[in-house]
């Protein structure tokens, strides 16, 4: 009867688990009314006999039922747990993840007094049980794991009780509420590291804690101090290893200009000239720049406006200027940076004998840059010799040398444009920089326009044919006009790039395909 009784129970108890838990209170009251069969007593008088080991071994006749009763919970848990073979070994108790039936389980205080001696292990974890530490399963003294990670126990932890379990190897509490303690007075504690606690209430080394405390009082505030001063070096030493919103715009140190010449080595010296040295350098990006070291000593107020100079000049935007990248200024190097560019100057180009419509387009490009500079930045002076005026990989002039509140007058650069007017038309320069030759070479033109412009124009440009001849006589009727600085017959800027213009599109139009048939069928 007794038999039939504990099977029905069973059946009622996983009823209650599958499908409302609000039965487990019925469960309960089941397992408290239920008795054991008679002969209940003998069977655990003889298996005592077996293994005096036995938790319920030297029993009274009042903990028959508690016994009873623990039987069955146990048999039904072990299956729980999934155990291979319940008739033989129950070794753990598996309940994670379980939060509908774990607290039931644990609330079965007459099983964990009587926990199997096979049962190693105790899994409750992540179930969200509340409430007191289940004190209760510590009656499981044999056991080698135990884990109530990710619930919401709270109160004290009881130390004291955890003394007999001797084979405890593993131990988490971690994710719990409990109460703020100092674990480690208890030498039980100390097999265990942190990890066993993390987030638990529970100081598990009161003195490492002491000890953490202190270094990072007096730690931080001197790692603090430590990255102050590493970043203090990186911008104002290694701007070029810092990321790009950290970097000061267009200041470059010694640092950076020494890292990008290979420490200013002869093989990147490309010129030099009385206390200026020039560089060319590859930055950290790989850019390609030319680097003009200024060696003379200047005084303070000198270097201020050589600065307040540069920032403007950085400021500079167009196709037909050298672009300024930015500027060194320390008080052992003092330095301008700009683009580096592979076609030479104008000079040098000359002296390969261009084409005719080449030499025009060059021009057309370096009135464009003249016009930028003088509605967007006439403060800005420039040099425009042909020394001076650069070349880019695909033939487009770049004025550079820059100079800024120079108050050089207009006049003074229309003068300067004619001249290299002049240079471009005859391929030739007046021999020494300076006003006499320069006014030979002018003279020289004079005596030849117009009458006998053909001994001023370059060979090449007379044999190319197409109406270039004409062309060039008149860039040097435009050029005479602008070195005459004293009949104010001068032209203007922007006449000045009107025929330009005009001209430049007149030697296109003749290199056409229907202009070269046409000139063929005549």
């Amino acid at each position: 009867m007794a038999s039939i009784s504990a099977a029905l129970l069973l059946v009622c108890y996983q009823i209650s688990v599958s499908f409302c838990p609000i039965l487990s209170a019925s469960v309960v009251e089941d397992l408290n009314n239920l008795q054991p069969p008679l002969d209940f007593h003998s069977t655990v008088a003889n298996n005592c006999l077996m293994n005096p080991s036995l938790r319920y071994c030297n029993y009274s006749s009042t903990d028959l039922p508690n016994i009873f009763k623990s039987t069955i919970v146990a048999d039904h848990l072990c299956n729980e747990s999934k155990n291979l073979n319940c008739d033989a070994l129950f070794t753990k108790i598996d309940l994670r993840n379980r939060p509908k039936i774990a607290p039931l389980y644990l609330s079965f205080t007459f099983f964990w007094r009587y926990c199997p001696l096979t049962i190693l292990s105790i899994d409750l974890s992540n179930n969200s049980i509340t409430g007191a530490f289940p004190s209760e399963i510590l009656y499981c003294s044999q056991i080698h794991s135990l884990d109530l990670s990710h619930n919401d126990l709270s109160g004290d932890v009881p130390t004291q009780s955890f003394s007999p379990l001797t084979n405890l190897t593993l131990l988490n509490l971690s994710y719990n509420h409990f109460s703020e303690s100092k674990i480690s007075d208890s030498p039980f504690f100390e097999r265990f590291n942190s990890s066993s606690f993390v987030h638990s209430g529970l100081l598990p080394d009161h003195r490492k804690f002491k000890i953490k405390a202190v270094i990072l009082l007096i730690g931080f505030p001197i790692f603090v101090v430590l990255m102050v001063g590493f970043l203090g070096w990186l911008c104002f030493r290694r701007q070029d290893i810092l990321p790009s919103v950290l970097k000061h715009r267009h200041n470059f140190t010694p640092t950076m200009l020494n890292a990008a010449t290979a420490g200013f080595s002869e093989k990147n010296l490309v010129g030099k000239s009385r206390g200026v040295e020039i560089y060319k350098g590859i930055l950290k990006d790989r850019t390609e720049v030319r680097i003009e070291i200024y060696n003379e000593k200047i005084a303070n107020q000198i270097r201020r406006k050589f600065v307040q100079e540069c920032q403007i000049l950085v400021q500079l935007s167009h196709k037909n200027l050298v672009r300024v990248l930015g500027w060194c200024d320390n008080r052992g190097l003092r330095a301008i940076v700009t683009e580096w560019t592979d076609g030479g100057n104008i000079e040098s180009w000359l002296s390969g004998y261009p084409p005719w419509k080449h030499r025009l387009k060059v021009l057309t490009g370096l009135m464009e840059g003249m016009y930028y500079l003088q509605e967007q930045w006439p403060e800005v002076d420039y040099d425009l010799r042909a020394s001076s005026v650069m070349l880019s990989h695909d033939r487009e002039p770049l004025i550079s040398r820059f100079k800024v509140g120079e108050q050089n007058s207009t006049s003074k650069k229309i003068y300067r444009l004619g001249i290299l007017l002049m240079e471009m038309v005859a391929n030739r320069r007046p021999q020494e920089d300076s006003e006499k030759s320069e006014t030979g070479f002018i003279e020289w033109m004079r005596m030849n326009y117009p009458g006998n412009v053909e001994n001023v124009i370059d060979g090449r440009v007379k044999k190319a044919g197409g109406g270039a001849s004409e062309q060039a006589g008149q860039i040097i009727g435009i050029a005479l006009t602008c070195t005459d600085l004293l009949t104010n017959r001068q032209p203007s800027l922007d006449q000045i790039f009107n025929t330009i213009n005009r001209l430049y599109a007149s030697s296109l139009a003749f290199e056409s395909p229907n202009h070269k048939r046409s000139h063929k069928e005549r």
